[in-house]
């Protein structure tokens, strides 16, 4: 399990959403995570440092935690929930998951990778470096080795990616901080 570390004093550093305690639990936010001003987050969430959760996002740690390690970016309108039982959700450091992705009760290791559109089931893991593409489905218990890119609904193994080939996905993780940090500095309302 990853450590999210501290709250920032006071609540959120430089960042927003609507936060929600659930039955005494409230979200954890490192104060160099950003969260987008939409986002929803419940209970028992905790996002590491430099982790950013974008628009529309709605993150639902009720009946378990949702750890999100450093780094990672959660982007627009993605569901991230848990399972009543055992299974939690923990994403490691440097992860991606792309727009309108739904993350429920599984693990994702360092500098996973999860597509548009994808979906990722109970119990199922996603191996350091794993990818699964656009709208795959990863369904329950299923694992991705290290490096390995699935693909389809159900997904399966494609091929296992080389280290230059996986090295291109990791330039999302820069750019997401990047991102954060002009949005951090320059999120305004628009009037007309």
């Amino acid at each position: 399990m990853h450590d999210a570390g501290a709250p920032a004093p006071g609540g959120l550093a430089q960042s927003g959403g609507l936060l929600y305690a659930f039955e005494g639990k409230a979200p954890l936010i490192h104060p160099t995570a950003w969260v987008a001003p939409t986002a929803v987050l419940i209970g028992d969430v905790r996002l590491g440092p430099g982790s950013n959760i974008w628009f529309n996002c709605v993150l639902r740690g009720d009946t378990n935690p949702i750890i999100v390690g450093a780094r990672s970016n959660i982007q627009d309108g993605t569901v991230i929930h848990v399972d009543h039982g055992e299974n939690f959700t923990d994403i490691g450091d440097d992860v991606t998951i792309g727009h309108s992705a739904i993350i429920h009760a599984c693990k994702l290791r360092n500098r996973a990778f999860v597509g548009m559109g994808a979906t990722v089931m109970d119990g199922a893991i996603v191996e350091e470096g794993g990818l699964l593409g656009a709208r795959g489905l990863l369904s329950p218990g299923k694992r991705i080795g290290r490096y390995e890119l699935w693909m389809g609904a159900p997904a399966k193994l494609l091929r296992v990616m080389t280290e230059d080939e996986r090295a291109g996905w990791d330039e999302t993780v820069p750019h997401y901080i990047g991102l954060t940090n002009r949005y951090r500095a320059g999120l305004g309302g628009w009037q007309p």
